[in-house]
């Protein structure tokens, strides 16, 4: 049986804000906790160039992270529980 990030943290997290520096995205939430995390973290991320990582959206009312260009989708969830790609 796997723990969701409501269970484990005691709320259901909701990305505000996204946006990257040197590489780094960061992620805002709705109870103003910010996570971040290296490129390398997923494969598609550490390929992109700087232009199309910089252009991450928020989708599926703050519970995903969008980037069209390199088609790659992340949970705000799994960002929270620290489920990444690669380490």
């Amino acid at each position: 049986m796997s723990i969701t990030a409501a269970e484990k943290i005691g709320v259901e997290p909701v990305a505000i804000k996204a946006w990257v520096e040197n590489r780094t995205v960061f992620v805002a939430l709705h109870d103003d906790r910010v996570f971040s995390f290296p490129d390398h973290k997923f494969s598609r991320l550490k390929a992109a160039s700087d232009e199309n990582l910089a252009r991450v959206r928020i989708r599926a009312q703050g519970s995903a992270l969008r980037w069209d260009e390199i088609d790659e989708d992340l949970s705000v969830e799994g960002i929270v529980l620290g489920i990444f790609e690669e380490d």
